[in-house]
């Protein structure tokens, strides 16, 4: 599809963003009030409900992204492109200074502190030089993660809360931060060494690079609290509700995840819909983890039989054959092309003629409109069709991939393709948040 050239002029854009955001917040509100909420104050600590993705209807997180997105497109319009770009080259700072928070437990030390603490309380409190930290602090208020009560007296907010280090997402932040500044540093060198530029092996990466290891091994504790973190903002309870129609599954139906890790996301699933069978298939190791997860979260579906643990390497080997359902979470963008290809054939060689494949992965769309209609979720015009800001997670999660592992997120073009290499038809594409469920039938 040939390129365009805009023609619209900068005036009539803004008039128009303009329009959308104020559109879309009177709606966001209403969508609120149809949930018995209000929408919560940035600057209390407030927990609501639909700070979980999987409690949060399509049609508010369709005007959420929309407002990010529009919201972000003024701003870059009206505001000169020099002062824009160096602002965003400034913006390593930000995750070095939430590691710093992090590392201080500054989150930590404000709770229940309503008022706030001093700097210089702050400083006795984490050993850090207070001269240093209220700039630190400032920098971060004023991007509205911490509030600033005083002078030099900060408070948490509804965002920093998310660093104290009882919370999940603190480990997420810790390790995003660990893995950008090492690994990120090194991405332009990996790209253009001939050593390592058009490479697909781990050993290749930017962070191995940087840390001699695979990001799997580095700080393995720290980690495991990442994956937790990832689950929650990613909404590790959102399959059931995922418009997919689970309630026409015959009773019994086979549910296999696939490298399902302890099996949360099928656990999640299986108490919604009880008439499914799960099948959690990982390695050995994680297996063991995996009964005792159950045998505390869901200690029924164990004693009526409703779910089994099988080993299973899943570059080596089939999963349980004959399944309704083949299940896969955040499996492949871990991997190159090539071992995708392994991945898919093994589960095809399991699959019996009414089985579906299911891909529960981020579905990355082009910045550009896409006139054929065949694209889902277009964003209105004139934000970007991806949806820009709104939706920049999927990207931000494509080149982290890229620096960890060497690996990718994907379009639905390229989970297509792959596919249809390994014996599959593409079914359907169901939204599931940020995220899409890709269905496939075998061939």
């Amino acid at each position: 599809m040939p390129s365009t050239v805009p023609t619209q002029n900068g005036s009539t854009e803004v008039i128009a963003l303009a329009n959308l955001i104020s559109s879309t917040a009177q709606a966001l509100i209403a969508e609120y009030s149809k949930l018995g909420q209000n929408i919560p104050a940035l600057d209390s600590v407030e927990v609501s409900p639909l700070d979980a993705p999987e409690n949060v209807p399509p049609s508010l997180a369709k005007a959420i992204q929309t407002i990010e997105a529009a919201c972000a497109q003024l701003s870059f319009t009206v505001a000169s492109p020099g002062h824009v770009m160096t602002n965003k080259a400034f913006e390593y700072q930000e995750p070095a200074c939430m590691s710093v928070v992090l590392n201080a437990k500054i989150a930590d030390h404000l709770l229940d502190k309503p008022e706030g603490l001093h700097v210089d309380e702050l400083a006795i409190r984490s050993g850090l030089d207070g001269s240093k930290l209220v700039r630190i602090l400032r920098m971060l208020a004023t991007k509205h993660c911490f509030r600033e009560a005083k002078p030099n007296v900060f408070a948490n907010n509804r965002l920093s809360m998310q660093l104290v280090s009882s919370n999940p997402v603190s480990g997420l932040i810790g390790h995003l931060s660990d893995v950008g500044f090492g690994g990120g540093s090194l991405l332009k060198e990996t790209l253009t060494n001939p050593d390592t530029a058009f490479s697909t092996a781990t050993e290749a990466s930017p962070f191995y690079k940087a840390y001699g290891m695979s990001v799997f091994k580095f700080n393995e504790s720290r980690f495991a609290e990442a994956m937790v973190g990832w689950s929650k903002v990613t909404g590790k309870g959102i399959l059931p509700k995922v418009a997919y129609g689970w309630e026409n599954a015959s009773e019994n139906a086979t549910w296999c995840d696939v490298g399902g890790s302890n099996g949360h996301v099928t656990l999640n699933l299986l108490k919604q819909y009880p008439k499914l069978k799960g099948i959690i298939q990982d390695l050995p190791p994680v297996m063991e983890e995996a009964k005792q997860y159950w045998a505390k979260e869901h200690p029924e579906a164990i004693e009526k039989g409703r779910v089994e643990f099988v080993p299973l390497d899943f570059l080596k080997n089939s999963p349980v054959p004959n399944c309704d359902f083949y299940y896969l979470r955040y499996i492949l963008h871990a991997f190159p092309d090539s071992n995708c290809q392994t991945i898919l054939s093994n589960v095809r060689k399991a699959m019996g003629p009414n089985s579906r494949l299911l891909i529960h992965e981020f579905v990355l769309q082009h910045a550009v409109r896409d006139s054929s209609g065949a694209a889902v979720n277009q964003a209105p015009e004139p934000l970007l069709p991806n949806y820009g800001a709104g939706r920049i997670r999927l990207y931000h999660q494509d080149i982290n991939m890229m620096i960890t592992l060497n690996s990718k997120e994907r379009t639905l073009e390229e989970f297509i393709e792959l596919a249809e290499q390994t014996g599959f038809k593409f079914e359907n594409l169901s939204d599931s948040g940020e995220s899409g469920l890709v269905e496939f039938s075998a061939v």
